[in-house]
């Protein structure tokens, strides 16, 4: 079984039990295993490498290690220093290498057969002098093979069959840029195909190595991979996503934070700086499931071969032991982050007048930052740019063909009309354009009386907050509402990546309540909310999209809505209602939570996105619940929102807000009647999505291939189950083999999952796109579904 970190994250290794001590701190035990610089060791980080070792030296150099006091005067043993790792025993967490050229004669060989001795894997260049099959005849442990993105793709893939078939265990690839490869000239690649020496190795090198080449090695091989280059958390969930099998950090100050969000999913290993054995055990201390010896290696080779290289080897085990008896760890498993005392502060230093402003570190932002879920639309704007004769799925965006440029005038003179006539001014005219306004909106009024006509919502135009998008309104409210450390916040999950990343830049714990196949259960959100308050913990609010919601699609019953307002009721729930997809639907909608609410239990958040137009960036929010200070005086909660929205925006645009306004007034208060031609041109692309996904996959064959998927009768979304995963690296190959792209469902799973789904918006594309885009999407489908590599049905059923 795999061991445990001290912080309750897995990890990766294997080992005899044993406990971890506590003590006073001391000085770590010393190494010998040489430091003397060399800028042509560079490890496989990519561009970074000679700068990389620079500071993972400084870091080390400020790091120690605690003393156990031992409780009894009983020697413990000799720690066990072995570790399981990509499913093959090691006798030590080092991975022998990589060099980029030998330091001298018959260095490669010199180096595997020590690291074969040593029971250790051993990183082989891809310009290696001698073939893979005679490296891996040299030794009984595995080798790794150090590939790069060669200008010909087709380079990649065939080493990596070489290396597959002479029995290496591992690739390793480094993203970023190809500065590191100091090598220039060697004598002959034999692994490449070449019979004599090539001057530049850099002429059959890309400009970099991004995450394409990522997702390519991995669909050429079954080796297990490994991505190096990652300088944070957000890289490293990128690497997975394209299908690594392993991680190599550069940064030793980012590894804890990688550490944590890889969470044990796969081995993280940390690449340059190490010299002693006592580095060994404060990079695994602090995230680490192994480390890289490259430095240490390159001078035991130039000072004595083989014997030097099995000298330093020796001694960076032997010293890792002895480490390890100094803080009291009997296995590599007990390490954890305990046994280091904190770095101490850099010395301060008199920058030179000419000196570089000094960078921020990611790592030392908001940890938000290196969340998955605010990098989500970053990755599919760069998969959209890259493959721009794409048809896409992903945009829930509205068609742009209803808007006419020269109604934004109409709009505002409009609104400027309704001034007049309510009496106001040419200065107060020009006032309510020009200035800021009042923060909780100047057309609250307007909104309010639209509310009444259109959704049965009848509330006083106090209880309104006018915002900068839906996406205000969620912090807003997420920020009044959750109070303490012990409120949480329960989704319907999957669920709009907007709440999940507002709740995550406020630090609030998010709780999902797994949607069934029509939509989320009362039964399953009561027994979350028991739950919740069995650990300690208050659930504050139940966001739901309860209309054609986005990503699934699903619709919420009447009878389901009323159980939810009485559930609601019964355990002290607030409700978070977004509906921006109802009234631009074809056929009457159900009616909102909102206008069912008499207990006050919803709080109401509206958007003009979809039904005015998303430029202008105006959202809404209900909030009528009473609010009741120490002195028992009672306002609304939309009065605690605009206190918060003065310190975050100040106000809504008012040219926004006047555009907004006109186009209401101009409808009666009636989006929906605004929005009747929309709303069929929507229900129009919905129905023609589903006729062609069943017309090019019929029912036989999609029961056949593990395929179905749902059928809205409205809004912009609709969601296909598919028997592989569904993943980044798929989306990849989707848009670059069969120019389609969707949108992956782990995007809108805040507590993992979605691994086999697919979110399609109908909403932007013409009848034309839809066709093209539907038969090149069932290609896709079909071409994954037949490769075994990408079947995980035995995983368990698709999400």
């Amino acid at each position: 079984m795999a061991g445990q970190r001290s912080d309750g994250s897995a990890r990766i290794v294997r080992g005899r039990g044993g406990k971890s001590g506590k003590s006073d701190t001391a000085a770590a035990p010393t190494a010998a295993s040489g430091n003397s610089a060399d800028p042509r060791n560079h490890g496989p980080g990519g561009n970074r490498g000679a700068r990389g070792k620079d500071a993972n030296r400084e870091l080390f150099d400020r790091i120690g290690l605690r003393q156990r006091t031992p409780r009894t005067p009983r020697d413990p043993g000799t720690p066990d220093t072995g570790v399981k790792i990509l499913d093959r025993p090691w006798s030590a967490p080092l991975v022998v290498g990589p060099l980029d050229a030998p330091a001298r004669p018959g260095g490669e060989f010199a180096v595997v057969q020590a690291a074969g001795t040593a029971g250790l894997p051993a990183v082989i260049s891809a310009f290696a002098e001698r073939t893979f099959a005679e490296l891996a005849s040299a030794t009984d442990a595995p080798l790794w093979l150090r590939t790069y993105a060669f200008a010909d793709r087709d380079t990649a893939r065939r080493l990596a069959e070489q290396a597959e078939g002479a029995g290496f265990g591992a690739l390793l690839l480094a993203v970023g840029d190809r500065d590191d490869i100091r090598l220039r000239r060697v004598a002959a690649p034999v692994n490449l195909g070449w019979q004599g020496p090539v001057a530049d190795v850099h002429a059959l090198l890309g400009a970099r190595a991004d995450w394409s080449d990522v997702t390519d090695l991995r669909a050429a091989t079954g080796l297990p991979l490994l991505v190096a280059g990652v300088r944070d958390a957000a890289d490293a969930l990128r690497a997975l996503e394209s299908g690594a099998d392993g991680i190599v950090a550069d940064a030793l100050a980012a590894l804890p934070e990688i550490a944590r969000t890889v969470a044990g999913r796969c081995p993280v290993l940390l690449s340059g700086g190490v010299r002693r054995g006592a580095d060994v055990l404060a990079a695994l201390a602090s995230g680490a499931d192994a480390v890289f010896a490259g430095r240490p290696v390159l001078d035991g080779l130039r000072a004595g071969g083989r014997a030097g290289v099995t000298e330093a080897l020796d001694g960076l085990v032997r010293e890792l032991g002895e480490a390890m008896a100094f803080t009291g760890t009997g296995t590599v498993a007990d390490i954890g982050p305990g046994l280091i005392r904190a770095a101490a502060p850099a010395p301060d230093v008199a920058r030179p007048a000419d000196a570089r402003p000094v960078a921020l570190r990611k790592s030392e932002l908001h940890a938000s930052l290196r969340d998955p879920v605010l990098d989500t639309m970053t990755f599919l704007n760069e998969i959209t740019s890259r493959y721009p004769d794409a048809i896409s799925f992903a945009p829930g965006r509205p068609y742009d063909g209803f808007f006419d440029s020269e109604q934004i005038f109409s709009h505002l003179r409009r609104y400027l009309n309704h001034l007049a006539e309510q009496g106001s001014s040419p200065q107060d005219i020009r006032t309510a354009m020009y200035q800021y306004g009042p923060t909780a909106g100047q057309i609250r009024e307007i909104i309010a009386d639209s509310l009444r006509a259109d959704e049965n919502i009848d509330v006083p135009a106090e209880s309104v907050v006018v915002t900068v998008g839906a996406q205000e309104a969620m912090l807003l409210v997420l920020r009044a509402l959750i109070g303490g450390p012990d409120d949480v916040l329960l989704v319907s999950s999957p669920c709009y990546v907007g709440i999940a990343g507002a709740a995550r830049l406020l630090d609030i714990p998010v709780t999902p309540v797994e949607e069934r196949e029509d939509g989320v259960s009362c039964a399953d959100l009561e027994a979350v909310l028991r739950a919740e308050k069995a650990r300690g913990r208050r659930p504050r609010a139940f966001y739901v999209v309860p209309d054609h919601s986005n990503p699934s699609g699903t619709t919420m019953g009447e009878a389901a809505r009323a159980e939810l307002l009485e559930l609601a009721a019964r355990h002290d729930l607030l409700i978070l209602e977004d509906s921006p997809y109802r009234l631009v639907s074809p056929g009457p909608p159900l009616p909102t939570l909102k206008s069912m609410d008499r207990a006050h239990s919803v709080v109401h958040l509206g958007s003009f996105s979809k039904t005015v137009f998303p430029g202008a960036r105006v959202g809404f929010v209900v909030a009528d619940q009473p609010v009741i200070d120490d002195r028992g005086r009672t306002g609304l909660l939309a009065d605690e929102l605009a206190k918060i929205k003065s310190m975050v925006t100040v106000n809504t645009s008012s040219l926004s807000q006047a555009a907004v306004a006109g186009t209401l007034l101009a409808a009666g208060g009636r989006v929906s009647e605004l929005n009747a031609a929309a709303s069929q041109y929507y229900g129009d692309a919905m129905r023609a999505t589903l006729r062609e996904l069943d017309t090019r996959l019929p029912r036989e064959r999609r029961e056949a291939l593990g395929v179905r998927w749902n059928e809205p009768a409205g809004g912009f979304f609709l969601t296909v189950r598919v028997p592989f995963r569904a993943d980044n690296a798929a989306l990849t190959r989707s848009a670059q083999d069969f120019g389609v792209i969707w949108t992956p469902m782990t995007y809108f799973h805040p507590g993992g999952g979605g691994l086999h789904g697919m979110r399609l918006s109908t909403s932007y594309l013409t009848p034309a796109q839809i066709a093209e885009g539907t038969a090149r999407l069932v290609r896709f489908i079909e071409a994954e579904s037949a490769n075994p590599s990408r079947d995980e049905t035995n995983e368990g059923t698709a999400q």
